[in-house]
């Protein structure tokens, strides 16, 4: 039996089976939700703790100090909060777990991602992606790591490390026994920053899909063109934003791989773990610019609909014209001339067979040369039906 003090003066008794269970969830003698949907519930935070070697024991609560008392006397701790406003709550979370109370505001005024390194702790600040349709949203993912214990805090808007909170305790007891404790608290961080890496990954699928659509989009020739230049542009933007997430997510990575930091491991095979991670990260920025690539080329091919259907349209002007112009030469120069013959001779019977014969020729003549100009002048380029088409 191995009992735990936990708040309100109350002792809380657990048995050895039940610690090395898959789960053990309880505050206050009450059994609480499963790490996959904490989220959903009350409570909303979960610590997951390594009390001795291969016994972990994991709980949720509302506040830290539901799991301060077991952190005192774990070996190593996970906690996560899910936050309403970060901005305010994070600095006095961080503090009550004895961090410094600026830690928090320092790594939220960073760009996407931050690494702040102070000696005895040590915060990071992760993007955590959310898309939305064609609209990509960056929520902070804020970790805070000192001797045996991580932090992890992050808004409600965006669901993170469900996953690592349902497999934290299995994940601590299969720890190597051997291994030192910065080695432990490395692992742990690698695993944290690999899952939310994993989950922003996925969003970069959807961007994908929705690029298949928009594709099949392009290949009907009657889509409204304003409608597809959004469309790209708003892909395109959150193709941007999601780049700029993955090179700052390198950035961190590369601060840490090295084991520079006093709190992270310095041993070769837990490093290379983050290597790993990097390369990773690099290949999600290898495909997501290949995406945009594949973009660019489908402006391209709008451009060219564009400058089909412009040009398609300025030749049936240019012909409406030409006609326009012979058509009103051929009424224009006998209507003048008739006019003329009408006010100077009255159109008596001896001058009528001379007026008629010099409104024929005149005629001819200006509708002749007309057309001669404007066969010279315009020219009109010829559009394959294919092309049109397309």
């Amino acid at each position: 039996m191995v009992r735990f003090r936990l708040p309100e003066s109350r002792w809380f008794e657990i048995k050895v089976s039940e610690l090395m269970s898959d789960s053990v969830h309880a505050r206050n003698n009450a059994s609480a939700s499963d790490g996959n949907n904490y989220l959903n519930e009350k409570p909303k935070g979960i610590c997951v703790a390594l009390v001795s070697q291969g016994k972990t024991i994991k709980f949720t609560g509302s506040s830290p100090d539901d799991f301060i008392s077991i952190i005192r006397t774990s070996m190593l701790s996970w906690v996560n909060f899910a936050t309403d406003d970060l901005q305010h709550e994070g600095n006095d979370i961080a503090a009550k777990f004895g961090f410094t109370d600026s830690l928090v505001s320092t790594l939220l005024s960073g760009y996407y991602a931050t690494f702040e390194d102070r000696g005895t702790e040590m915060g990071i600040m992760l993007p955590a992606v959310r898309a939305e349709g064609l609209e990509l949203k960056v929520y902070p993912l804020i970790i805070l790591i000192k001797n045996d214990l991580i932090v992890t805090m992050h808004s409600k808007e965006v669901a993170r490390l469900v996953v690592f909170a349902r497999y934290a305790d299995g994940f601590l007891r299969k720890l190597p026994e051997s291994a030192s404790s910065q080695d432990k608290l490395t692992l742990m961080l690698i695993r944290i920053i690999d899952e939310s890496n994993s989950r922003n990954f996925e969003h970069l699928r959807e961007i994908e899909e929705l690029g298949d659509k928009l594709s099949e989009t392009l290949v009907d020739p009657k889509s409204p063109r304003m409608t597809i230049g959004r469309q790209i542009y708003e892909i395109k933007h959150a193709l941007i934003t999601y780049l700029n997430t993955l090179w700052r997510t390198l950035d961190v990575l590369h601060s840490l791989r090295y084991g520079d930091a006093d709190l992270v491991t310095d041993n070769p095979k837990v490093l290379s773990k983050i290597g790993l991670l990097a390369d990773e990260v690099n290949r999600q920025i290898e495909l997501s610019e290949h995406m945009s690539e594949v973009l660019a080329s489908g402006l391209e091919v709008l451009q060219s609909l564009y400058n089909n259907q412009l040009q398609v349209l300025n030749n049936r002007m240019a012909l409406v014209m030409t006609w326009l112009t012979i058509l009103g030469t051929a009424v224009l120069v006998p209507n003048t001339l008739a006019t003329i013959f009408s006010f100077a001779f009255g159109l008596e019977s001896k001058l009528l067979l001379w007026s008629i014969l010099i409104l024929i020729v005149s005629t001819v003549n200006a509708t002749f040369l007309a057309y001669w100009w404007v066969r010279r002048r315009v020219i009109i380029t010829a559009i394959p039906e294919e092309t049109d088409k397309r």
